[in-house]
């Protein structure tokens, strides 16, 4: 399977590449797609991302491979050990930053889990519930949306959650990198390679 690898940037790299299966793989080329966890230069966690991103980054110097996944890259002559944790070279300053509020990321955020009940569900079976009602000025924020069941939603109502006599497994807040630490707990329970970074 031959590919393309590009970087996002100003620095535009491009290397031609072609997947050489290993004993291990299933054969569909999926091992450019496995994700990547990123450490910064002092080995905090930092990002998760595409092999296909991180093998980049190792090619252009910007970061190196801690851990392998077993899968291999041909690129020319040289043979690319598929990376499973990278480590930036340079240590990065990040920023307080939240992801984009959305369904999707406060279902991430409250772990697909009910917020008044407790009971995990699947996506499809989840509201976003604003905890102080709309039509007495509750906002679509982070502070304000939590995943909840149908059962409980229509219990609740157009009330606040102690009119109804509810109560909040937690309060909400931004999902920022301390709660994107957790997501990346969460992925590294598949791949042991991750563990020794992210508990700690």
């Amino acid at each position: 399977m031959s590919g393309h690898l590009h970087s996002s940037g100003s620095n535009h790299v491009t290397a031609h590449v072609s997947l050489s299966v290993p004993v291990h793989s299933d054969g569909n080329g999926h091992s450019l797609h496995a994700p990547v966890l990123v450490l910064n230069a002092s080995y905090e966690p930092i990002n998760v991302c595409a092999a296909r991103r991180a093998i980049v980054l190792v090619l252009k110097g910007v970061a190196m491979t801690e851990e392998e996944n077993g899968h291999f890259l041909h690129a020319a002559r040289l043979a690319v050990r598929v990376p499973s944790v990278i480590r930036l070279l340079e240590y990065r300053r990040i920023p307080h930053q939240t992801r984009a509020l959305s369904r999707k990321n406060i279902l991430l955020r409250d772990r697909n889990t009910c917020q008044y009940c407790g009971e995990l569900l699947a996506s499809s079976e989840l509201t976003l519930d604003h905890v102080v009602p709309r039509s007495r000025g509750g906002t679509s924020s982070w502070e304000n949306l939590v995943a909840c069941c149908h059962s409980c939603n229509r219990q609740k109502g157009n009330q606040l959650p102690r009119e109804a006599d509810m109560k909040l497994m937690r309060e909400p807040r931004a999902f920022n990198l301390h709660t994107s630490r957790h997501i990346m707990r969460l992925m590294g329970r598949s791949d042991d390679k991750w563990r020794k970074y992210l508990f700690y």
